[in-house]
């Protein structure tokens, strides 16, 4: 029963050399697609168990003697590659000065981002757990500030052309069908910003996306859990501090992209049935923060 994405919909192929194997087990231990098991002291394969293999690599990556190949469902040898050395790696205190360190970046210097940063920004996006393999995450790179306002443009006017579904009269209309969020967040957010984004462009000034020099889209397909996009994207913020960028999170396309902007989805290339997900803007950043921030949580609660 092989657990079907946009791209596959069949199991990865997983060989065995019984030359190697030395049947420690452990490729059995973490396989939870379940095609390997052990029997009679030797590890067997059988796709029917379960979901059959989704090529999570995890066989792979624990084999001591290299005996299991995989390929398939977007994976195979070339694939892999050693982990790096434990003193290589932050430690949490490192990892906690580069978080610390990262702000939301809104006012950026007119330098273009050098594709080579781009490029190490999606290589590090794609080390993130994105649900069942292969991911469905895609990604939209729209690099340059003219071609960056240019697709704030097209959101501007996709969000004026659905400005009737936020006004009063409508939202009132609306209201016995909606929650009290959601009516509150539309009501107290939704249309003031329209109206702020309509304004300020007036005035030759992107209160969308901040005149950013680099802009990712990160979306999924209908099969992909909602949540893989936005995992993927903070990994690329996270890349993109250590490479001397800003960048900041812009939640309001996605939303109005899945209430309509066919057109606006087939220019970008950006598939008519994708679920929304989150846009990341990059740049050099134009002010030097000096101080960092740690929020509350909402709640801590232990059972």
């Amino acid at each position: 029963m092989a657990i079907p994405t946009s791209r596959y919909s069949e199991t990865a192929t997983v060989r065995i050399d019984y030359e190697k194997c030395k049947v420690c087990g452990l490729c059995v231990k973490v396989c939870k697609g379940a095609p390997l098991y052990l029997e009679n002291n030797k590890v067997r394969i059988d796709q029917t168990r379960y979901f059959g293999c989704i090529g999570c690599g995890h066989c792979v990556a624990v084999c001591p003697t290299g005996a299991i190949t995989i390929e398939g469902r977007d994976i195979s040898q070339t694939s892999f590659m050693d982990i790096p050395m434990e003193d290589t790696r932050a430690g949490y205190e490192e990892l906690m000065a580069l978080m610390l360190a990262r702000r939301s970046i809104r006012e950026f210097d007119d330098r273009d981002v050098e594709q080579e940063k781009i490029d190490r920004i999606l290589a590090a996006a794609s080390t993130a757990p994105m649900g069942i393999p292969p991911s469905d995450v895609e990604v939209l790179v729209i690099n340059g500030k003219d071609k960056v306002r240019e697709f704030s443009d097209d959101i501007l006017e996709l969000m004026k052309s659905q400005k009737w579904i936020f006004s009063k009269p409508t939202l009132l209309l609306l209201r016995p069908f909606m929650k009290k969020e959601e009516f509150e967040v539309v009501d107290k957010f939704v249309c003031p910003a329209i109206e702020i984004f309509e304004e300020t462009r007036k005035e030759n000034t992107d209160y969308l996306l901040y005149g950013a020099p680099l802009a990712m889209y990160f979306h999924v397909s209908p099969y992909a859990d909602l949540a893989d996009p936005f995992i993927t994207a903070t990994y690329a913020m996270l890349a993109a501090e250590t490479l001397d960028l800003g960048s900041c999170m812009i939640g309001t396309i996605g939303p109005m992209l899945k209430n309509g902007g066919k057109d606006v989805k087939e220019k970008y290339g950006i598939s008519i049935r994708n679920q929304p997900g989150i846009v990341v803007i990059f740049g050099y950043p134009a002010v030097k923060y000096r101080r960092a921030i740690r929020r509350n949580l909402a709640k801590i609660h232990y059972y």
